[in-house]
């Protein structure tokens, strides 16, 4: 790999991709789609990559280096496909609405309300990923919250918390716990030992704005929502295909992505089935169209993945990465470098930054990789625009959840991350030796 850190092929690459950073932090105000200026950039970054490569005569180093970064982001990309295809399922066939309607029936105070939303948004965010599950939960809190925009506020503040605490301690629940996992930086279980930091990390902040939430009760609502046939039997497939890609992980040391593949062949042939039924039965709610479901996965996003992994990745390769790398983690250290990184989080997404430490590739013990996994996942939390769930429940409150009432509670946010980061320390030291 030639360091062209100086060069002005590697100075170009890095104002292009500033620029184009630049592009996605103003989206909304632009309405510019943020995967059209990454993409953009990446492209222009590894041209320069070739061009730079091609003049000292190693065009087919270049071309092996991105093949390689092409091979990292097929594979997230086929998992994500598939399980982003099984959440649109789940809502074709109602089974979040039915959710919401269990709640709003409930006759629960604010407060409990409060608690309830919290805590499930926490353990769906590790089976689903944080986005769906702010988004699912955050229909929730407007349904039930009413005339309280007090409740909504804090709540949302809550669910976005909730949501990023939620996705740190699985593989699946956020991308950067996928890239890890598919790296092969921690074992499938080994995620699981940032249960109790990342419930921490929720928790302190809930308990500090409890006392803000109304202790009055909501108006009960009846909704008689129900799922359409088959639901059940989405759900039951969208656990055997997780279930598959852990196998062909672990058991078969094959790609998580190929397993989930083949719980995409179990979509299909369950769709087929419903097909089926609703032509002998002549019940239309039966059908199920499972490319129809797949149309609708949001590709802003996984282009927006493509980009960023591809420049990130040109970034690393013109020899930038190995530079932070010796600044952060050789001279600052690795654990006082990942908690800055979770902190640089709340303002530069978590996956162009997770992508890089993984490029970096710095020797850590299994104790830092959980420390950068927790932190990564947890600091875009510190501000609404610091992760895709605090911009998601913005547009979707409709200016009751700002990016002021959000910045009300960082404070807090910030000692639950604190208290994180020192949870890990204390539940965790037998994996820093």
């Amino acid at each position: 790999m030639l360091d062209l850190s100086s060069h002005w092929s590697g100075l170009a690459a890095v104002a292009i991709f500033i620029i184009a950073y630049g592009f996605v932090i103003f989206e909304e105000p632009l309405h510019l789609r943020k995967s059209k200026p990454v993409l953009l950039a990446a492209g222009l970054i590894w041209a320069l990559i070739g061009i730079a490569y091609a003049m000292a005569g190693k065009a087919d180093a270049a071309h092996e280096h991105a093949l390689a970064v092409i091979e990292e982001y097929g594979e997230l990309f086929l998992f994500l496909l598939v399980a982003i295809t099984y959440v649109n399922t789940l809502e074709e066939r109602r089974v979040f609405e039915v959710l919401r309607a269990k709640f709003t029936s409930l006759g629960l105070s604010y407060r409990q309300l409060f608690w309830l939303t919290g805590a499930l948004a926490f353990l769906l965010s590790g089976v689903l990923d944080n986005l769906t599950t702010a988004l699912i939960m955050g229909a929730v809190v407007l349904a039930v919250g009413g005339r309280s925009r007090r409740f909504t506020a804090v709540s949302c503040v809550s669910l976005v918390v909730a949501a990023n605490a939620g996705g740190a301690f699985t593989p699946f629940g956020d991308i950067t716990t996928l890239m890890v996992w598919q790296k092969g930086k921690l074992s499938f279980w080994e995620f699981f030992d940032l249960f109790i930091p990342a419930f921490v990390n929720w928790l302190v902040p809930a308990l500090i704005m409890h006392f803000a939430v109304p202790s009055t009760r909501p108006d009960t609502q009846i909704d008689r929502s129900r799922m359409k046939p088959g639901a059940i039997g989405v759900v039951v497939l969208f656990t055997l295909t997780i279930v598959t890609a852990i196998s062909f992980k672990n058991l078969l040391h094959l790609p998580p992505a190929l397993g989930m593949m083949l719980g995409l062949g179990y979509l299909q042939t369950w769709s087929y089935a419903l097909q089926r039924g609703a032509a002998r039965y002549k019940n239309e709610d039966m059908v199920l169209d499972s490319f129809a479901q797949i149309a609708r996965v949001e590709w802003d996003t996984l282009l927006f993945f493509f980009g960023i992994l591809f420049a990130v990745g040109g970034l690393g390769v013109l020899g930038y990465l190995t530079l932070v790398s010796d600044v952060l983690y050789a001279g600052l250290g690795p654990t006082i470098a990942n908690i800055v990184v979770g902190v640089l989080s709340a303002i530069v997404d978590n996956i162009p930054l997770m992508y890089a430490v993984l490029n970096m590739n710095p020797p850590m013990n299994d104790g830092q990789w959980l420390l950068i996994t927790l932190t990564c996942g947890v600091g875009g939390s510190l501000l609404s625009i610091g992760s895709a769930a605090g911009v998601a429940l913005m547009g979707q409150s409709k200016g009751i959840y700002t990016f002021a009432s959000h910045l009300r509670w960082s404070w807090a946010i910030a000692l639950g991350y604190a208290a994180s980061i020192a949870m890990h320390f204390l539940v965790n030291a037998s994996l820093f030796k």
